[in-house]
């Protein structure tokens, strides 16, 4: 059957990320999760062993667009850094996807991601969970992807916020 690519970004979220999982597995789905490193802590390790442990994807997010102005060598090893740290702190190595700040990229980037051995993962044209100037809406979204989602298409929904990664993202779960 068709597939559809689901991906949350900017995680791990306190809240947010269990009672997301709680929904894939009710739904029987499975997702990618770009979580950022510096939002991985002692306290948020466990959400993202649940996310290893209930057959999901772990890639790699930023939350900073520097690593477009990095040298490649630079990019890779902050790479190869954070899923040492992602390694260390929830027992498995992250898939080698990476999804940069806002889709933000440049060659250099590219260069490193060659050196680290990672792939660069966008998403399908409007399909994320932004909504220009309003407040997102649980509906409203859903009926927005469901229009223009199709076979193949990659969907980026926010489980946490760059900046604040206990961001309230109720709309994200329901």
């Amino acid at each position: 059957s068709p597939t559809v690519y689901l991906t949350f970004d900017d995680g791990p979220n306190p809240t947010a990320t269990p009672q997301l999982l709680d929904v894939l597995d009710a739904q029987g789905a499975t997702a990618t999760f770009f979580i950022i490193d510096r939002h991985l802590t002692e306290r948020t390790a466990p959400i993202v062993r649940r996310i290893f442990d209930d057959g999901h994807a772990v890639a790699l997010h930023t939350h900073t667009r520097a690593l477009m102005l990095m040298t490649p060598t630079e990019v890779a090893d902050t790479l190869t850094m954070a899923a040492d740290r992602i390694e260390r702190l929830a027992g498995r190595r992250p898939c080698r996807a990476f999804r940069p700040h806002g889709g933000w990229r440049s060659g250099q980037m590219y260069a490193g991601l060659a050196e680290a051995d990672f792939a660069l993962v966008g998403w399908g044209w409007s399909l994320w969970d932004f909504n220009w100037y309003r407040t997102p809406d649980s509906a409203r979204l859903a009926n927005r992807l469901a229009r223009r989602v199709a076979a193949g298409d990659i969907v980026v929904i926010h489980d946490g916020h760059h900046e604040n990664p206990r961001a309230d993202r109720r709309y994200a779960v329901e």
